[in-house]
């Protein structure tokens, strides 16, 4: 019985749910993604702290049986280990292939401290590296995950279109670049995505970078629409103070005060938003960033199947004018 209530729970899901093309490209993704930043795991620079790689493989199968289409991943996130758990949940998933979006130009040393490159000779090491360790022929959607060195994006993306051509990417994405950084990657080749931090704490994009690419075409998937966790409605000042010495969000000011009271009143709000429908504060989060017209979809992370059905609604809610309004009302009050 429980089996076929999943399976209805996943028809639903995916019958009710539109896809959205990703800028140029024939990517047609659900609102959401599975992103796979925490089940990295533990003991590297932005860790999220020790991680089970059972409850993520989980994690995994639990978004795609409910309807998610695409995983987001990079070779940095747990120095290869996210992409090695992503790997094991696709080799063992028997349902559709997701569409598998990966990063690169962050790598590290066998210290395991980090360094950027762009080269073209690093890259190419880290495509056979993620092609190996996720188990697939090409990735879907290959992202430079941060423009550095800056003197060489123009080396970086170049390689990039390379492999495009050679088919072992079917499309490139930028992550983190500014508008200048677009136009200095869009003189050599197209940019189908670009992947930029984007919640209602943090709405820089919004200014130039949103407007220009909606101009050129380009498709967005935002990550941290719940500010890593912050706006879920599961986080508490005490959860806070007891989270592990290597989780890099104890050094975040969102997650520290004067911020931390505000960040809370606002989750409180959110949460009221969200039992008139049904659905945690988290998912009030994520329909805020996909209300924007220029967003295409949203990176949603989780590290257990609990966490993932909770967050699974995104795939169809969405904020009314009011809701969405109120929302924004208490963002300017509180100068946010």
């Amino acid at each position: 019985m429980k089996q076929l209530a999943a399976v209805c729970i996943q028809l639903t899901m995916t019958t009710s749910t539109s896809l959205r093309t990703l800028g140029n490209s024939d990517l047609q993704l659900t609102s959401i993604g599975f992103g796979a930043w925490a089940i990295g795991g533990g003991n590297w620079e932005f860790a999220w702290g020790p991680q089970d790689d059972d409850e993520s493989i989980g994690a995994i199968h639990r978004a795609l049986e409910l309807g998610v289409n695409w995983i987001d991943t990079a070779a940095i996130y747990g120095l290869g280990h996210s992409e090695e758990m992503v790997g094991r949940a696709l080799k063992s998933w028997s349902g559709p292939k997701p569409l598998v979006f990966t990063k690169c130009s962050m790598r590290w040393h066998p210290d395991r401290s980090i360094y950027r490159s762009l080269k073209a000779d690093s890259l190419a090491e880290e495509l056979d590296g993620s092609l190996r360790r996720l188990g697939v022929e090409a990735i879907d959607l290959y992202q430079i995950h941060w423009p550095n060195p800056d003197e060489d994006i123009e080396e970086g993306w170049e390689t990039m279109s390379r492999f495009k051509e050679q088919g072992k990417v079917r499309w490139i994405g930028l992550s983190n670049f500014n508008v200048e950084q677009m136009k200095r990657a869009e003189k050599i080749a197209p940019i189908t995505s670009l992947q930029p931090p984007y919640s209602m704490l943090r709405r820089a994009i919004e200014g130039a970078v949103l407007p220009y690419v909606q101009e050129h075409g380009i498709g967005v998937i935002n990550y941290s629409p719940m500010v890593s966790g912050l706006l879920t409605g599961a986080m508490t000042a005490e959860r806070i103070a007891a989270l592990p010495a290597d989780d890099w969000r104890r050094n975040s000011a969102e997650f520290k005060e004067p911020r931390l009271s505000r960040n809370m009143r606002l989750v409180e709000l959110l949460r009221e938003i969200g039992e008139g429908h049904g659905v945690s504060a988290g998912v009030v989060a994520v329909a805020w960033t996909l209300h924007n017209p220029a967003i295409t979809a949203a990176i949603v992370g989780g590290r257990s199947a609990k966490q993932v059905e909770g967050l699974a609604p995104a795939l169809k809610f969405r904020l009314s004018e009011d809701e969405f309004a109120k929302v924004n009302g208490f963002l300017e009050a509180a100068a946010v």
